[in-house]
């Protein structure tokens, strides 16, 4: 078995192989970005044995073009994500930095935390639209709530004596109010700049709009089961399927959340048994999932109960809500599973 750890750049990628399981590097290649320069690293890994993995480091744009050659070519590639290797690079052996290091690094992380136990990487479908849309989404609330801060700012000094709601200008009635009495004062250069905001403000919130409704029809398309959940909206159910990019790739729902940070890490000794939380993973599932935990205990009975269950047991309230995020991981693997001719979605485990 040979293992081709890459380091990615823009405008190059250096390839290391090396044997499993011992991780000694066999070969190493770089070439540039390109369908010449891809192809000319799958002639060379074939050259170096029939059974092969390639192991890429999770950097989406930089990554991606390269991932989706390999696979359509029938090449099996697993990710890593980029908090796991920060932990490698500086648990290394060897000291120092370069594109050879780093491809070595990836190689002997993937056989160190087991080939099998990594996602597995695939062709992007609706999964990959539903994410690019999440994104854009909450890069344009960002922009919005910059503008809308120094906008407040330019209003105070204008007129102190306002009082606004702090995204009252997003929505309803105070956002005209405002650009009347805008309209209605002297000319100066900060009461054209707070205009000009106020218009920009606007433009984003009419945007994002559109675009949360467009998320919810799509994510309604695939992924109906999801809304039914209490503590799920159609942005957070998004956010989830974007973000895990197609559950077939993990095998178990163990896997699932050991990919999103979820799962308790070991730490027992003797006489101790305890487990500590898990810092790793992709982190933005792990904040969508506390952000679910959070609202069902908010507004759930059954989770009540259950955080009460565990709170008996003698955990925190902290603890309890790490035992809940590792139960909606299961609970999310199993009703993101694709239905089986003529039986449907099998139901997902209840909280117990």
């Amino acid at each position: 078995m040979i293992v081709l750890g890459a380091d990615t750049h823009k405008r190059s990628h250096t390839i290391a192989a090396v044997s499993a399981p011992a991780g000694e590097l066999v070969g190493e290649q770089t070439v540039q970005v390109g369908a010449k320069g891809f192809a000319a690293l799958v002639l060379w890994a074939r050259e170096l044995g029939s059974e092969r993995v390639w192991a890429l480091e999770d950097c989406r744009h930089v990554s991606g073009s390269f991932e989706r050659f390999l696979i359509e070519r029938g090449e099996r590639v697993v990710r890593l994500t980029t908090k796991l290797m920060a932990d490698s690079r500086r648990r290394a052996r060897g000291r120092g930095k370069s594109d050879s290091i780093d491809a070595i690094a990836v190689a002997r992380a993937a056989l160190r935390e087991g080939l099998d136990a990594l996602p597995a990487a695939q062709l992007q479908g609706p999964e990959l639209d539903l994410r690019l849309l999440v994104d854009h989404r909450e890069r344009l609330v960002r922009q919005r709530v910059a503008l809308n801060n120094t906008l407040q700012w330019h209003l105070h000094d204008l007129w102190p004596e306002l009082q606004l709601p702090g995204s009252s200008l997003f929505y309803g009635t105070w956002g005209p109010r405002v650009a009347r009495r805008l309209a209605r004062a002297e000319q100066t250069m900060r009461v054209r700049i707070a205009r000009d905001e106020l218009r920009r403000i606007r433009e984003l919130s009419h945007t994002i709009t559109a675009l949360e409704a467009e998320i919810a029809q799509l994510v309604a398309q695939i992924a109906p089961h999801l809304l039914a959940e209490p503590g799920l909206g159609p942005l957070t159910a998004a956010k989830l399927v974007g973000e895990i990019a197609g559950v077939g790739r993990f095998a178990s729902d163990a896997k699932l959340a050991r990919a999103a940070g979820v799962a308790p890490i070991p730490v027992s000794s003797g006489n101790t048994n305890r487990h500590r939380l898990d810092r790793g993973g992709n982190r933005q599932i792990n904040a969508t999932i506390h952000r679910i935990a959070v609202t069902r205990l908010r507004c759930h009975a059954e989770t009540q109960d259950y955080i009460a269950r565990k709170r008996a047991e003698g955990k925190s309230t902290k603890e309890a809500i790490r035992c809940l995020k590792r139960h909606l991981a299961r609970r999310i693997w199993h009703l993101l599973q694709p239905p089986h001719p003529g039986q449907g979605t099998p139901p997902p485990p209840s909280i117990s």
